[in-house]
């Protein structure tokens, strides 16, 4: 794999993420984000650019349609040594997602919540973190994706080791992690669902 250049950044819990976008962009890594994590960077100092400005595609639908872009998906599984797919990113100015840091709306602590509605759960399945996350991790020979800001820590710390890359090794493991978050989401929104009437 070669070095980190580019990440995308886009969480529902903002726990350490401004510390460790703050220490990508020392390492040279561009940091591409969404809405709130955006606005969470920037206060904190972090040079940010908008997805939308990435895209050229603005966030619209209340946020529904945001990352979800040949753009974004192309950058997170090009295979880096298929020149056919070199070549498509170079002819679309598809450039390299090498890094994702995504975790996803909290469905399941919206369900839970007394007189929670059928619309409010709805809104609170996402759509664009889970697809940035398996594309990611379908490509884990070349992208590192990080769902879990415990593993932020030892994502530093091989990129420093390592030349701002991370190994083989570690991005199978947390290919696997998202694997196995997305599959518990997918069955609590499914379980919510068998429970509801419209």
């Amino acid at each position: 794999m070669a070095r980190i250049t580019r990440a995308i950044i886009s969480v529902t819990d903002k726990s350490g993420v401004a510390e460790f976008a703050q220490e990508l962009s020392n390492l040279g890594v561009e940091i591409l984000s969404t809405g709130g994590t955006a606005r969470v960077l920037r206060h904190a100092g972090v040079r940010v650019r908008d997805i939308s400005e990435y895209t050229g595609f603005p966030e619209m639908m209340d946020g529904r349609v945001k990352t979800l872009h040949p753009k974004v998906h192309g950058g997170l599984l090009a295979l880096r040594d298929n020149p056919a797919h070199v070549r498509a990113m170079e002819d679309h100015g598809i450039k390299p997602i090498d890094l994702v840091v995504v975790n996803l709306y909290q469905f399941e602590k919206t369900v839970q919540k007394e007189g929670v509605t059928l619309q409010e759960a709805v809104e609170n399945i996402d759509i664009g973190g889970p697809s940035m996350l398996r594309s990611a991790a379908k490509n884990f020979r070349y992208v590192t994706v990080v769902v879990d800001p415990k593993d932020y820590e030892r994502v530093l710390e091989e990129m420093k080791a390592l030349g701002g890359q991370t190994s083989l090794s570690t991005r199978f493991e947390l290919a696997r992690k998202v694997f196995r978050l997305t599959s518990a989401y997918d069955a609590a929104i499914s379980n919510y669902l068998a429970s509801v009437e419209v």
